[in-house]
C-alpha cells in the first residue's frame, strides 16, 4: 500500500509541474512570433536618397572630427614648446647673472700661480662644482684655441698674424661662451688669426 501512495504523489507532482511548462512554452512562442513581426515591419534596406544624405553627413561630420583632432594635436606640440622655451629661456637668464661670477672666478685661479697650493686647490674645487652645476642645467662652455671661427657663436674683436693657427681660427680667447641646448647664453669674445702672413 505504501508503494502506491507514493506512486500517486510523483503522478501529483508531474501535474503541478506541466502547466507551469505550457505557460513557458506560451511565452517563448508569443516572444518569437512577435520578434518575427518586428522583422517583417522593419525595412530591409534604406532608401537610396536617405543613404546618401546619411553618407554626406557622416562625410561632414568625419572631416570636422579629423580637422579638430589635427588642430588639437598642433596645439598641444606648440604648448609643449612653449613650456620648454619657458623653461629655457628661464634657465638661460639664471645662468647670465651669474656668468660675471664664474669668469672671475676662472681670472683668480689664473692669476694665483704662486697662491699656496692648499687654497689654490680648494679654488679648484669650488670651481670644478660651478662646471658641475652648469653641465647639471645642460650649459655648455665654448670657444678654445685652435677652434673654427663662427659668428653665430664667437664675437671676433681683433685679428692676428699667428703662424701655429690656421686663417680664420681662434688664436686668444679672452672670454668663453656659454650655450644651453642649442640657445647661445653669451658669445664666445676672440681674437682671429690671418694664418701665416
Amino acid at each position: 500500500m505504501g508503494k502506491k501512495k507514493s506512486h500517486n504523489n510523483n503522478n501529483k507532482k508531474s501535474e503541478a509541474v506541466r502547466p507551469q511548462e505550457t505557460e513557458i512554452k506560451k511565452e517563448t512562442e508569443e516572444m518569437q512570433e512577435n520578434a518575427e513581426e518586428k522583422k517583417e515591419e522593419a525595412p530591409d534596406t534604406v532608401p537610396a536618397a536617405d543613404f546618401e544624405a546619411l553618407k554626406k553627413e557622416y562625410d561632414t561630420q568625419k572631416d570636422q572630427f579629423l580637422r579638430m583632432a589635427a588642430e588639437y594635436d598642433n596645439f598641444r606640440k606648440r604648448t609643449e614648446k612653449e613650456k620648454l622655451s619657458t623653461y629655457d629661456n628661464a634657465i638661460a637668464v639664471a645662468v647670465e647673472a651669474f656668468l660675471p661670477v664664474v669668469d672671475n672666478f676662472a681670472l683668480a685661479l689664473d692669476a694665483g700661480q704662486n697662491m699656496p697650493e692648499e687654497f689654490r686647490k680648494g679654488l679648484e674645487l669650488i670651481q670644478k662644482k660651478i662646471e658641475a652645476s652648469l653641465e647639471k642645467l645642460h650649459v655648455k662652455t665654448f670657444g678654445e684655441r685652435g677652434e673654427k671661427f663662427d659668428p653665430d657663436y664667437h664675437n671676433a674683436i681683433s685679428r692676428v698674424d699667428d703662424p701655429e693657427i690656421e686663417e680664420d681660427h681662434i688664436a686668444t680667447v679672452y672670454q668663453k661662451g656659454f650655450q644651453l641646448n642649442e640657445k647661445v647664453i653669451r658669445h664666445a669674445m676672440v681674437q682671429i688669426s690671418n694664418g701665416n702672413q
